[in-house]
């Protein structure tokens, strides 16, 4: 049986939870990157042998939907599949629902559902420096209550029909300090930075934060003001430590 994790992970938060898992599984699990802008997913082999990890982040409390695009291009084939969705300490709303509606849809069998806290990739403030070691030790225990697991998942939290997809309307644009390298343009899932001025286009950006996050002069930022009055919006329910969550 082989471990294929697809993963949509802008900032790495969600890679690192679903690696958790999926390494707990094997040494080497084979990988999916959903944020890559130019793979042909439908050239993705997925076999009824394997096990899958379907690993997306919440935005808003919705699962990011050029990532869900993206999977339904995938044949799941009968393959068994863990939804992993990933927050940063809010709330994850209709994530999970959307991703088992998408991953049925693909042909996967939904065996379980986890929902597993990182910090905020826009506000890392909040759930600062998870997943941390308590983290880990829960999610390898989730591993060890799915592993060998065939019947389909019970229940899975959230609604139908979904809550509105919002946007966080955050742009980063690049300061003076940009060099030009191009990363941020290279790496953007959804190719909303033009390769001249690396400014972003406004109506493709999702607010990922991928190219602050991988720019290597740190020269691109958002809206202080606007990212102060978005954290002060949500500090009430971001203040206590949620715990990861398993569905079986």
């Amino acid at each position: 049986m082989n471990i294929v994790e697809i993963v949509f992970s802008p900032t790495g938060g969600t890679e690192k939870i679903a690696d958790i898992i999926g390494k707990h599984w094997s040494e080497n699990p084979a990988k999916i990157d959903l944020s890559d802008a130019t793979a042909d997913f439908n050239k993705c082999e997925i076999t009824d042998q394997d096990m899958v990890i379907i690993a997306m982040p919440s935005f808003g409390g919705r699962a990011p939907a050029v990532a869900i695009e993206r999977l339904r291009t995938i044949r799941g084939n009968g393959a068994g599949c863990v939804l992993i969705c990933v927050y940063g300490n809010r709330a994850y709303e209709d994530t999970l629902v959307e991703m088992e509606d998408a991953a049925k849809e693909c042909g996967f069998k939904v065996t379980a559902a986890i929902s597993a806290v990182a910090e905020h990739s826009i506000m890392p403030q909040y759930a600062t420096g998870r997943p941390d070691e308590a983290d880990r030790k829960q999610l390898t225990d989730f591993a060890e209550q799915i592993a060998g697991k065939t019947k389909s998942v019970s229940t899975i939290p959230g609604n139908r029909p979904y809550k509105k997809a919002g946007s966080a309307g955050l742009v980063p644009k690049p300061d003076k300090s940009c060099i030009k390298c191009g990363l941020c343009a290279k790496t953007c899932p959804v190719q909303a930075i033009d390769s001249n001025q690396f400014i972003a286009d406004s109506k493709k950006c999702i607010s990922c934060m991928r190219c602050m996050k991988l720019c290597p002069q740190n020269a691109r930022k958002v809206n202080g003001v606007m990212v102060s009055v978005a954290a002060l919006a949500i500090k009430k329910n971001c203040s206590g430590r949620k715990e990861n969550e398993l569905f079986l």
